[in-house]
């Protein structure tokens, strides 16, 4: 059986390989505004991005979880 990992926040993935937004938006190759963005839902990175995210986080995209920003709103939470 294949072991399934709970996925992480792409705020969470940058905050345990201990970079700032800024440091890991360099490392990425794409600016802080834009990496906000990713991280609070309000747009989400192309396959290529996805691709350097993977490499940067050292997680794979399928563990990456992106929330819209109110998601607190339109999801019950058991």
């Amino acid at each position: 059986m294949k072991e399934v990992k709970a996925g992480l926040t792409l705020k969470t993935a940058r905050e345990k390989k201990g970079y700032t937004q800024g440091e890991a938006a360099k490392l990425i190759g794409i600016s802080s505004d834009t990496l906000s963005n990713y991280e609070r839902g309000k747009s989400y990175p192309d396959v290529p991005v996805l691709r350097r995210i993977e490499e940067v986080y050292g997680i794979p995209y399928e563990r990456l979880i992106f929330l819209p920003m109110d998601y607190d709103k339109t999801v019950n939470i058991i």
